[in-house]
């Protein structure tokens, strides 16, 4: 199943600040939008995309952690995600976003969490995620509840990424 490259919206957008709606009904439609948001988070390249990201204001999200190249891809799909337990252990990752082009900032999380979802099926699931998927997980789940990664940081480091988001906004739609 390959899915179609959406644009991903850059900060500032509003849609990137709101709640996201549970999924009630796991339609086709919603399948094909998981394969989509796949399909373009490779391609941007990313390890992990939120349905806010493409403009659908729905909880779901896709990730894969998977670095190694000798390995094959994990795809994973997760409707209604949400962080059942975490550790008390904390990880600092330095963290970026597709809807922050090109900037990164150390991000404290819990290091472990386990994290129950509804596959694309429907079937409900639960895992442990630890290292960068746990990191990952989290930071999609942040943005289904409309929250960046940049809400971490100092108001001085937040106002300049968002003053060079803006700049790049402009230029974008210059071009």
């Amino acid at each position: 199943m390959k899915g179609m490259k959406r644009p991903i919206l850059i900060h500032p957008d509003p849609r990137l600040k709101k709640v996201c709606a549970p999924v009630s009904d796991l339609s086709d439609d919603l399948r094909r939008l998981a394969d989509d948001m796949l399909e373009t988070m490779y391609d941007a390249p990313g390890i992990g995309l939120a349905a806010p990201q493409v403009g659908v204001l729905d909880r779901l999200i896709v990730l894969d952690c998977e670095k190694d190249e000798t390995k094959p891809p994990q795809p994973m799909v997760m409707f209604n995600p949400e962080v059942l337990s975490s550790s008390e252990d904390l990880n600092t990752y330095e963290e970026g976003c597709l809807s922050i082009p090109e900037q990164y900032a150390e991000v404290t999380r819990p290091a472990a969490v386990r994290v129950g979802w509804l596959d694309r099926d429907g079937n409900p699931q639960e895992r442990d995620f630890d290292g960068l998927w746990a990191t990952c997980v989290q930071h999609e789940i942040d943005h289904l509840n409309g929250k960046l990664f940049l809400d971490y940081l100092k108001p001085m480091k937040r106002q300049m990424i968002t003053r060079r988001m803006q700049k790049l906004k402009r230029e974008r739609a210059r071009a």
